[in-house]
């Protein structure tokens, strides 16, 4: 019954057992809380586990520079290598200005600044901290992907993704990007920096698959500050595939609310299953190479469509997966009922990020009780 969602796919010339990817989560989790998450996942049958927020740069704990930030790496491959799936890195680069950050915190840590105030505030620091960099740091920061991934690489993942948002998408948008270089102005120069970036890593690794965050900024209405405008898919997309692009992950441009990024299910314009589909039918009018989705995949019908149908040719669940690692094997064995789905209410896992507790699930204390009752047995 559904045969496409469990058909082997070449996902950019990543072989991968079935068309479900685990999308690049942020979990604010204690370290062996998140890798117990990851591995129910990879357990549960997803074919891939893209680790998210992985730094091209040489400091902070889990740096693949430094030698716990390595090891990390190489312990969470090993892991999930060992429940049957693969594994890719997001590398990114932060376009949070650190002085800026360290100029709120007293008003984050007084409360007088809120969680989500913070990052408005951010936000409208990234024009400036980007358009005045120096040509000289851009070309480091970009050149610095190349390094990253052949740690990366090292440390055992299969595929590199590049995070085309925060500074790559920062730099692709209008709204954020007003430099006056090589780096700035028309869309071939606002790509740059994400083809460079890309371009380093097919460098350092010829034969790795390379996978692409492509964030999609659309307008009436307006939704997503950095990325690309849909108009100006046409120029980036044929320069991120020259630079050596093996596939896109689509999705809505960051740098707005979370809750546009993350829709509950009464957002008034991404409450739909499959929400963020439409800007993978765009993309494919112009790329070849395999497209994954995002946004609300939860029923297993939608997604078996939208695969077959040749919308996307995988499809990418955080939110979903978090609720039921299971979903895979419960489909797979006919057994939807059973599935525990995603109600995208965001209390406890957008909600919990945002109270610093880390994200968790309305279910967990349902399987927690099933957990407890099976042990008193």
């Amino acid at each position: 019954m559904y045969d496409t969602i469990f058909s082997p796919a070449i996902y950019g010339g990543l072989r991968l057992k079935n068309r479900i990817i685990f999308a690049p989560t942020s979990f604010g989790l204690p370290e062996e809380t998140y890798f117990e998450k990851l591995r129910k996942i990879a357990a549960g049958g997803a074919a891939l586990l893209i680790i998210g927020d992985v730094p091209v740069g040489k400091h902070g704990a889990y740096s693949l520079h430094t030698e716990r930030g390595f090891h990390y790496y190489q312990r969470l491959c090993d892991m999930i290598h060992g429940e049957g799936a693969l594994v890719c890195a997001q590398l990114h680069q932060s376009d949070s200005n650190l002085p800026a950050m360290l100029k709120y915190l007293p008003g984050l840590l007084t409360k007088k600044i809120s969680p989500e105030d913070l990052r408005r505030l951010l936000n409208e620091e990234v024009s400036p901290y980007i358009s005045s960099m120096p040509q000289k740091k851009v070309s480091a920061i970009t050149a610095s992907f190349g390094p990253a991934a052949l740690l990366a690489k090292k440390a055992g993942f299969d595929m590199i993704q590049v995070h085309g948002d925060r500074m790559c998408g920062s730099f692709s948008s209008s709204l954020y990007n007003k430099r006056r270089d090589c780096y700035g102005g028309s869309p071939e120069n606002r790509a740059r920096f994400a083809a460079e970036a890309v371009a380093a890593v097919r460098k350092a690794l010829p034969g790795m698959p390379i996978d692409y965050k492509l964030p999609v900024r659309q307008e009436d209405p307006h939704y997503g500050n950095a990325g690309v405008l849909l108009s100006e898919l046409p120029v980036f997309i044929p320069i991120l595939e020259k630079a050596g692009v093996t596939s896109f992950h689509v999705t809505l441009g960051d740098h707005g609310s979370l809750t546009d990024t993350i829709p509950p299910a009464s957002h008034p314009y991404f409450g739909g299953e499959g929400c963020f589909l439409p800007y993978c039918d765009e993309v494919r009018r112009y790329t070849k190479l395999p497209v994954c989705g995002v946004g609300s995949l939860r029923d297993p019908d939608f997604v078996e469509k939208a695969l077959k149908e040749g919308r996307i040719d995988c499809a990418a669940m955080s939110r979903q997966l978090i609720a039921d690692p299971d979903w895979p094997k419960k489909v797979s064995a006919g057994r939807t009922k059973e599935i525990l789905r995603c109600v995208r209410c965001n209390r406890d896992c957008l909600g919990g990020i945002q109270r610093h507790e880390g994200v968790h699930c309305i279910y967990d204390k349902k399987r927690q009780e099933i957990s407890d009752r099976e042990v008193r047995k």
